[in-house]
């Protein structure tokens, strides 16, 4: 299941009984914000043994409200994102919402994401498993674990096993979501890596301002429970100050608040794992 994360993760100390971490902020902000994240985070996470991928969106696609930020322009957050590899020599991950952006963004990062709302779309799991480049699907909000094997199949048919899966919550109404954490145990079944979404997955969606919100007081809640439960990664968007973030600041995990979250969470993983 996890034959190719030794490779993902060469360059940094891998124990595959240990989680591996995705963060960063939601979007390419700027070069400033992601250098400032990255540098933290890499910090963070070379002292605690963590594995660790680098996450930024280079274009938000599916916001809410036609105003809100999309991005810098696609050369310029995908440039952006292979200079914190490079600099770094960490993997980076990005997400892409149609098959023709596969290609192109797979030159510059190590994972194509699947949106969940994307999750479904062949064309789009087929061009990105001809890449070469692991996949992370993330499970639609409107889908089950088990269900999930389809998504698994389309992309192992196109010629590709690099394959991973996100956890992310269903949807709960018309504005909240909710977690039903047998869907990790469920989804590795699939023989992938099942990660968990822990800042989507609180997200309060659809509200009437055009901005989503969010819970992100309880992201320590949903990465124990995450843990507890068996997750091989968890995903957690971070940024300096959530407040002033041009996407997604109302369920980002201020990053000053990571390291001490991620140290019980290694406590944690070890008491599960001598279980």
């Amino acid at each position: 299941m996890k034959h190719f994360l030794k490779d993902l993760f060469a360059g940094q100390s891998y124990d595959e009984k240990n989680f591996f971490l995705i963060a960063g902020p939601c979007v390419v902000e700027s070069e400033e914000l992601i250098t400032e994240v990255a540098d933290k985070v890499y910090a963070i996470c070379k002292k605690l043994g963590i594995p660790y991928v680098f996450k930024a969106s280079y274009r938000k696609a599916n916001r809410t409200s036609a105003s809100s930020f999309t991005g810098l322009g696609d050369d310029t957050g995908l440039s952006l994102l292979k200079k914190i590899k490079d600099t770094y020599l960490l993997p980076v991950t990005s997400d892409i919402h149609a098959h023709d952006e596969a290609a192109i963004a797979a030159q510059y990062i190590d994972i194509l994401q699947i949106p969940a709302f994307l999750c479904r779309q062949t064309d789009l799991l087929i061009a990105a498993a001809e890449t070469g480049k692991i996949v992370n699907v993330k499970k639609g909000q409107f889908l089950s674990g088990p269900s999930m094997k389809f998504a698994v199949q389309k992309i192992q048919n196109a010629g590709n096993d690099k394959i991973m899966l996100t956890e992310r919550g269903n949807t709960f109404g018309y504005q909240d979501l909710v977690v039903d954490y047998r869907n990790i145990p469920w989804m590795q079944e699939h023989g992938t890596p099942v990660i968990m979404d822990c800042t989507h997955s609180l997200q309060q969606p659809n509200q009437t301002s055009g901005v989503t919100g969010g819970n992100p007081q309880l992201i320590g809640t949903i990465a124990k429970a995450a843990i507890a439960t068996g997750a091989d990664g968890l995903f957690i968007e971070t940024h300096p100050n959530p407040a002033v973030a041009k996407s997604d600041g109302a369920n980002m995990l201020r990053l000053d608040l990571l390291e001490d979250l991620l140290v019980q969470l290694v406590k944690l993983r070890k008491t599960v794992v001598s279980l």
